[in-house]
């Protein structure tokens, strides 16, 4: 909103935004960056929708796009072709964790995190002590850091908690960043695929290997495999019926994928640094 809205709306009266203003904010990043041009408008229309309520405005929404900025801006597929998040063949996942488990550092311990947990980066990144319970094996996710909006427990697996257990707890953060009290970026990990020749890969595409895997090697329900990547299970009518969200039978499958990855946090893993005074 402020880099691409407020210059071109912020100091106007709700009642007075027109399509021409809304064009004037959308079309110089629509082709160039699609998707930021997409959530743009999208906001725009929440914040124009939320005027109407509240008597500030009436009329047609200058920010709809069904029948509106539809009939003279191109769909995001057309202006750029959607990419997958490259993903790393399942076949290929126990070396490369080998490798990753001799990377230095808080980002290589995230991204291993990340992979052994199914979890999306910014849930991983994000993630707390105080979201960890070691002795239980469980990691909640509170529902405000999750893509559904609900609270997602995710059972670890004992490489994980072994992984987590190894730690330095340098404040709130599992992995934190090099600013005090910030977690570690998405190009901290990215940083680390490219340091380990693998640039084409993306974080979030160990998602698809671990449904891969679960898919082709495993006789785990479907269900069990999406409740694991935290996706949501059939309609409405189906959600409100299923009360339970599969934990044990999720981390029977989450022990396996570990098993798979061939995840060993004590051989080979170097340490993230010394404390003054102690051994490692």
């Amino acid at each position: 909103m402020a880099a691409y809205v407020y210059p071109h709306l912020g100091a106007m009266p709700v009642a007075e935004v027109a399509t021409q203003q809304v064009l004037a904010c959308l079309e110089p990043i629509w082709r160039v960056k699609p998707e930021t041009a997409s959530r743009v408008r999208g906001r725009i229309e929440a914040v124009l929708n939320a005027a109407k309520v509240r008597g500030l405005r009436s009329g047609d929404n200058p920010a709809q796009w069904r029948g509106h900025l539809a009939l003279v801006l191109p769909t995001k597929t057309k202006v750029r072709r959607i990419k997958h998040h490259a993903a790393l063949p399942y076949g290929e996942l126990p070396a490369f964790m080998a490798a990753l488990r001799s990377q230095p550092g808080f980002a290589a311990r995230a991204l291993e995190f990340a992979i052994l947990t199914g979890a999306r980066t910014n849930e991983a990144l994000g993630a707390t002590w105080s979201e960890i319970d070691l002795v239980a094996g469980t990691w909640v996710v509170p529902a405000e850091r999750m893509k559904a909006h609900r609270e997602h427990r995710v059972p670890l697996s004992d490489a994980a908690v072994e992984l987590l257990a190894g730690l330095l707890r340098e404040g709130d953060y599992l992995f934190p960043g090099a600013k005090a009290g910030q977690p570690l970026s998405n190009m901290a990990l990215l940083m680390t695929l490219r340091r380990m020749g693998r640039g084409c890969l993306t974080a979030h595409g160990f998602r698809s290997t671990f449904r891969d895997w679960a898919a082709e090697t495993t006789a785990h329900p479907g269900d069990v495999v999406e409740m694991a990547l935290a996706h949501t299970i059939g309609s409405q009518v189906e959600a409100a019926y299923r009360r339970g969200d599969l934990f044990e039978k999720r981390r029977r499958l989450m022990q396996e994928w570990a098993a798979f990855c061939g995840t060993s946090c004590g051989e080979n893993v170097v340490p993230l640094r010394k404390r003054r005074g102690a051994s490692l």
